[in-house]
């Protein structure tokens, strides 16, 4: 019985964690007018779930929030404000290829669709990089593309689990993204990354 309780202390526990920290992450995100809030702020949730995948799971969650959120500020807004002019002019490059009825520039949209597949990938693991290594800003692209490809299975593994999390929120349990969206998604790819480090920390020479 005493197992049962305890069991279910640590789950209130930890939903309340998730919960803090993701409404950290929607104050934040506003703090920085959307704009230039959500980029660190995402940082800075990430910075978190990585203590907790680490198995520091006391950590004080405001303080390293907070930290994070400071410290990356300009550093991440600046890998945040170049992924969205890549992932804009693709969607321009897409919409221009497909708005023409030659079939030369129907087939090359599908090479945009190629690095549209490579853009997702990078910004699955851009953010955990982010805050386990320090790296130049072009390294982070370079090894989040690496990564990805080096373990295809593990890519594919959170991409459909994202996707599916996401397709069953929003199906049935809207609010649960403003509660727990964020920070649960950040805590599974977190996880999923962590893993493949050990294999790269001597090839980036931290």
């Amino acid at each position: 019985m005493n197992e049962i309780v305890s069991g279910y202390y640590r789950l209130c526990v930890w939903i309340t964690k998730f919960a803090y920290l993701n409404l950290l992450w929607v104050g934040f995100t506003f703090l920085g007018l959307i704009v230039l809030g959500f980029m660190p702020a995402t940082v800075a949730m990430f910075a978190v779930v990585r203590k907790w995948t680490l198995g520091e799971s006391d950590i004080p969650i405001f303080e390293t929030f907070w930290k994070s959120y400071k410290n990356e500020f300009m550093k991440s807004n600046i890998v945040g404000i170049s992924m969205f002019a890549i992932g804009y002019l693709l969607s321009i490059e897409f919409q221009i290829l497909r708005s023409q009825d030659s079939l030369p520039y129907f087939i090359a949209s599908y090479g945009v669709i190629a690095l549209y597949l490579i853009y997702f990938i990078i910004l699955l693991y851009i953010f955990p990089l982010f805050v386990h290594f320090k790296l130049k800003l072009g390294q982070y692209v370079k090894w989040s593309f690496v990564i990805g490809i080096v373990h295809p299975i593990l890519t594919i593994f959170l991409l459909v689990v994202i996707g599916v999390i996401i397709y069953l929120t929003f199906k049935f349990f809207p609010a649960f993204l403003f509660f727990f969206g964020g920070s649960i998604i950040a805590y599974i790819i977190m996880w999923g990354a962590v893993k493949t480090f050990p294999k790269f920390e001597k090839a980036t020479e931290i």
